[in-house]
Order: C-alpha cells, then sequence, then structure tokens
C-alpha cells in the first residue's frame, strides 16, 4: 500500500513494472497499476485470469492460471503462488542469458555470504603448487613424460622451459590416440609430442571465471600461471566444488 502514499515518486518511464496477482483484481494493486499506466511505464503482469483489469491494463501479460489450488477448500494460494514463483525464475534465467550477466557480475550486487566467498575468491586459493604439479622440462624423453603422467595420476603432464615457463601439455588421451595409431614413443622427447600454447589461467583470475572458462572450454583442469607466463599451478574442477557443488576452497 505504501506505492499509493508516495512511493511511486521513484518510478519513471524507463521502469517497468511486473505485476503478480493470481485475480488481477487486487484491491490494494489496482490503483498502483492505473498510476503506473499514467506514468508511461510499461507493465508485465503474472496473472490467472486473463480477462482481468490487471491483465487489461498490462503491456504483457503471461499467463499463471492452475486448475486448482492445493488448498482442500480453494482458498489459500498454493497452486497459484507455486506457479508465479515458477514463472518469476525462469523469466531470472531468461534474463541472465540474454543480458550475458555472469558470476562476476553477481558479485557487484552479493558480496556477502558463500556465494560471495566464492566470487571473491581467486584461483590461487584453490590451485596445486609446488611437487604436486605433473611437469617436465623441454627435452624430456616422452616415455619418461608419460610415466609422470601415470604416477602422477592427474590425467597430463604441463611441459615447460627451463625458466618455468609453459610450452605445452601432454594428457593421457593424446597418448592413448597415439598408441592407437600405433605410434612409438622411443627415441622421442616431449616436444614432438606435446600441445604447444596450452590452454592456461591467470593467478589472479576469480574463481568465478576460471569455472566460466573451464566451462566454456569443456575441459576440467586448467594450468595456471602469472603474468610472464610462468607455470604456477594448475587447477582442477574437483579442486574447486565439493561432491555437493559446495566451493572447497580456504580463505584463512
Amino acid at each position: 500500500m505504501e506505492g499509493i502514499h508516495g512511493d511511486l515518486g521513484i518510478v519513471t518511464k524507463k521502469d517497468i513494472l511486473l505485476a503478480i496477482s493470481n485475480s488481477g483484481e487486487t484491491r490494494e494493486l489496482l490503483p498502483i497499476i492505473s498510476s503506473v499506466r499514467k506514468i508511461g511505464a510499461p507493465i508485465i503482469s503474472f496473472t490467472g485470469v486473463l480477462k482481468s483489469t490487471l491483465a487489461q491494463n498490462s503491456d504483457i501479460v503471461i499467463d499463471v492460471s492452475v486448475e486448482k489450488e492445493a488448498c482442500p477448500f480453494g482458498l489459500a494460494p498454493t497452486s497459484s503462488s507455486t506457479a508465479a514463483l515458477a514463472m518469476g525464475d525462469a523469466l531470472a534465467i531468461a534474463l541472465i542469458d540474454k543480458r550475458k550477466f555472469r558470476e562476476k557480475d553477481f558479485y557487484k550486487f552479493h558480496p556477502g555470504g558463500s556465494l560471495g566467498a566464492r566470487l571473491r575468491a581467486t584461483v590461487r586459493d584453490a590451485m596445486i603448487t609446488g611437487d604436486r604439479i605433473p611437469r617436465v622440462i623441454t627435452g624430456t624423453p616422452a616415455r619418461q613424460a608419460i610415466e609422470v603422467i601415470d604416477r602422477m595420476n592427474v590425467g597430463f603432464v604441463l611441459v615447460t622451459d627451463k625458466k618455468n615457463h609453459l610450452i605445452g601439455i601432454l594428457t593421457d588421451g593424446d597418448v592413448r590416440r597415439m598408441v592407437s595409431r600405433g605410434s612409438s614413443f622411443d627415441g622421442l622427447t616431449i616436444d614432438r609430442v606435446m600441445t604447444a600454447n596450452p590452454k592456461t589461467i591467470d593467478e589472479k583470475a576469480s574463481l568465478a571465471e576460471t569455472v566460466e572458462f573451464m566451462q566454456k572450454k569443456e575441459i576440467t583442469s586448467l594450468a595456471v600461471v602469472n603474468e610472464k607466463k610462468a607455470l604456477k599451478g594448475y587447477v582442477h574442477l574437483h579442486d574447486i566444488f565439493g561432491r555437493g557443488g559446495s566451493v572447497n576452497i580456504s580463505l584463512a
């Protein structure tokens, strides 16, 4: 009711009013609809009655009608309120996609809680470092590099030059494909069988950006480098998400 006691002053013709009423005749809502029409702001309505006053005064009407309420007396809004909530979620998701809204944008409006912690954290909070990095240097025999893949059990080995700059990667998938083609690794160095210029992420990138990049590229592991392209570690989706999808990081 505050809307008809002065709060409508914040509404301009550049705004959009989303009005929700199953009957479309809610006493508190109709005066607001009339005023918003005079202001010139477009109205989108969720209603279960397409011939209602609300529907007739809306620019866009979304039908959220239900056959009957779950309430045994048919009085309390149960099925109708659930339908409106579901449609609201669907509209929100559609707008996220349309506006290309991403997790890093979400952080601007939701910096607190566990979600804020995830968006605030950087890839450095989740990456694997030191001796746990599956790594060989350029010139290493290919068979020795394959042994590192087997021993480290992470599915790949990263290749650096003598100054620790990342130059390539060899995955267990690469090895399987070469074996299936009858290729021999005898006498070959890692440089001959690796994939040069692998995908990387900067160590300052947020976890949100990292996950988004990995999902876009359809990969589960990613090398982490600094601004000079020196190898700092690697990150795996399992190191970011727990089994239940929760963030697995330490912000201490």
